[in-house]
C-alpha cells in the first residue's frame, strides 16, 4: 500500500476518473446518501461517488484499496438493514467511500429469443420491467411498492424477493450471469446468457445476497418469461393462520403454476392501512381476524376467474368469505391495502421488526407460539402480521400503540428478537428472508448459523477481499 494522500488529493483522483462533468458529491450535497431508508443508520464518507462504466469503478476501488479506504456500494438505498449506507466514524475505521452506480442505468440487450435482457446495475427495477414490456417479455421480481426507486444491483446484492417468489422464485433464481468487479480492482466477466454451464463453481451465487461485501455487481443478464395475458384477483377471510397455510397447499393443487401470489394480511395490519392510507376500505362487511390476497396469472387469455372460485368453493371448512375482483381496478384496491402495511406502521410509530421466514407448513405454528411467547411477556403488545405466505416469508412486527410503553418495549429489542429468532431458529427457519443482514442483524447471525457456516463465510470473505475495504462491518 502506498502512503495515504490527503484527502484532497483523493477527491481530486476520483473527479479525475469521472471526467470533469462526472459527480463527486461531499459535505451537505452528499448527506442524503449517508442515511438508511428508515432513519435507522447513518454515517459519514468522503464523498459519494457516481461513475458511468464498469471501468470507472475499477479504476475506482483500485484507488481506494492502495489508499486504504473502504468502499460502501450504493444504489437506489432502499434497504431495510442499513447494508448500503457508511458506517458512523469510530477509532478503528478510517475512510470511507460512497461507490453509487445510479448513473450506470442502461438496458444494454434483449434477447427476445432466448429470453433474458441485459442490464446495468443502475437500471431501476421499474425500469427493467417496463423494457421487457415493450417487447411482450415479463420480468417477474415483484416489489411494485420501491419499483421506482430500487436498482438491480441492490435487488441482486440483497437477493430481494417480494410477492411474486411463489412462482418465480427469488432475485437468484432471475439471473443468469453477472459481471463483478472485485475487491482488488480486477473486473471478472461472468456475463453468460446460458441456461446449461455445467463447467464448475457457480461463481455469480457468490455475489448474489453478499450485499456487496465480496465485489460490487455492474451488470446483469436476467431471466425474462412470457408476458402474462390474463389475471385475477380475490381476498379472502379465513378462520386462523392453519386454514391459510392449507388453503394454499389446495390451491397449488388446483390451480398449479397459475398461482402467482399468496399474501397474508392480519387484522392489525389491515386496521393501520384503514386508519392512516387514505381512500382504503374494508374489503368485507364483517371484520375479520385473517385476510388472504390471492393473484392468479396465465400466458394466454383465457378466465381464471371461474378456476379461482371453483377452488375456493371446493376447499371445505375454514374460508368464512371470499370476493374475486371484478376488474382490475378492484383487484388494485386491495393491493392497495397489502402494499401500504409498512408505511402505515411506520406512520403509527416505532415496531420491532422481523423478516423470517420457516418452511411453509409451519408458519401456522411460528405465528401462534411467537404470539404466545411474546404476549406472555408483554400483555397488551400489538402485533402486525403480513407477508408472502406463499413461500413460507412473514412480516412480523410488534409494538404497543402507547407511546410511553412503545418506548419501553423499543428498548428491549434484543430481548424481544431473541425470542422471535429462537422461535424462528427451532422450526427451521431464516431471521432474515428477504432483506439481508447488513448492520442491523450481523451480529445475530452467529448465534443462529453453525461455526462452520461462519467459518466458511469468513473464509470466503478473507480470500476475496483480505484487507477488508467491501463493504466491512455488513453481513459479518
Amino acid at each position: 500500500m502506498t502512503a495515504p494522500n490527503h484527502p484532497a488529493t483523493i477527491l481530486a483522483q476520483l473527479q479525475k476518473i469521472v471526467g470533469e462533468h462526472g459527480i463527486i458529491l461531499t459535505g451537505q450535497d452528499a448527506s442524503l446518501h449517508y442515511q438508511d431508508r428508515r432513519g435507522r443508520y447513518s454515517g459519514h464518507a468522503l464523498a459519494v461517488a457516481f461513475p458511468t462504466t464498469t471501468q470507472q469503478v475499477a479504476q475506482m476501488v483500485t484507488l481506494c484499496v492502495a489508499q486504504g479506504i473502504a468502499i460502501v456500494p450504493q444504489g437506489g438505498n432502499t434497504g431495510l438493514c442499513g447494508g448500503s449506507v457508511p458506517l458512523a466514524a469510530n477509532k478503528t475505521l478510517g475512510e470511507q467511500i460512497v461507490l453509487n452506480l445510479s448513473r450506470m442505468n442502461r438496458v444494454l440487450n434483449i434477447d427476445e429469443i432466448n429470453y433474458t435482457m441485459s442490464v446495468e446495475a443502475g437500471c431501476t427495477l421499474q425500469q427493467a420491467r417496463l423494457a421487457a414490456e415493450q417487447v411482450n417479455r415479463y420480468f417477474p421480481l415483484g416489489l411494485s411498492a420501491i419499483a421506482a426507486e430500487c436498482e438491480i444491483g441492490g435487488n441482486l446484492s440483497t437477493n430481494a424477493g417480494g410477492v411474486n417468489v411463489l412462482r418465480y422464485g427469488m432475485m437468484r433464481d432471475l439471473v443468469l450471469g453477472l459481471e463483478v468487479v472485485l475487491p482488488d480492482g480486477r473486473i471478472w466477466n461472468g456475463l453468460r446468457s446460458l441456461r446449461k454451464d455445467n463447467t464448475g463453481y457457480d461463481l455469480k451465487h457468490l455475489f448474489i445476497g453478499a450485499e456487496g461485501t465480496l465485489g460490487i455487481i455492474t451488470t446483469a443478464v436476467l431471466k425474462l418469461f412470457p408476458r402474462l395475458q390474463a389475471q385475477t384477483t380475490a381476498i379472502v377471510a379465513v378462520r386462523d393462520a392453519t386454514t391459510a397455510v392449507n388453503l394454499l397447499a389446495h390451491l397449488r393443487a388446483t390451480c398449479g403454476d397459475r398461482l402467482s401470489a399468496f399474501e397474508i394480511i392480519s387484522r392489525s395490519s389491515l386496521d393501520l392501512v384503514l386508519q392512516h392510507i387514505p381512500d382504503t376500505h374494508e374489503p368485507f362487511t364483517a371484520k375479520h381476524e385473517w385476510q388472504i390476497l390471492i393473484d392468479l396469472a396465465d400466458v394466454l387469455a383465457i378466465p381464471l376467474e371461474q378456476p379461482l372460485r371453483d377452488a375456493l368453493n371446493t376447499f371445505g371448512d375454514g374460508v368464512l368469505k371470499f370476493f374475486i375482483a371484478p376488474d382490475a381496478h378492484q383487484a388494485a384496491a386491495w393491493w392497495k391495502l397489502r402494499k401500504h402495511i409498512s408505511e402505515a406502521q411506520k406512520m403509527e410509530g416505532i415496531s420491532i421488526k422481523h423478516d423470517v421466514s420457516v418452511p411453509i407448513s409451519r408458519v401456522a405454528e411460528f405465528i401462534s407460539l411467537a404470539n404466545s411467547a411474546l404476549k406472555q411477556q408483554y400483555p397488551d403488545v400489538r402485533i402486525v402480521i403480513f407477508g408472502h405466505i406463499g413461500d413460507g416469508n412473514i412480516h412480523y412486527n410488534p409494538s404497543f400503540p402507547n407511546a410511553t410503553k412503545n418506548d419501553e418495549f423499543i428498548a428491549q429489542s434484543a430481548r424481544v428478537n431473541q425470542l422471535v429468532y429462537d422461535i424462528v431458529h427451532s422450526l427451521g427457519g431464516s431471521i432474515s428472508a428477504e432483506h439481508g443482514l447488513g448492520q442491523l442483524k450481523r451480529n445475530e447471525i452467529r448465534h443462529y448459523k453453525s461455526a462452520l457456516e461462519m467459518e466458511l463465510m469468513n473464509n470466503i470473505k478473507q480470500m476475496l477481499d483480505p484487507k477488508n475495504l467491501m463493504n466491512p462491518n455488513k453481513v459479518l
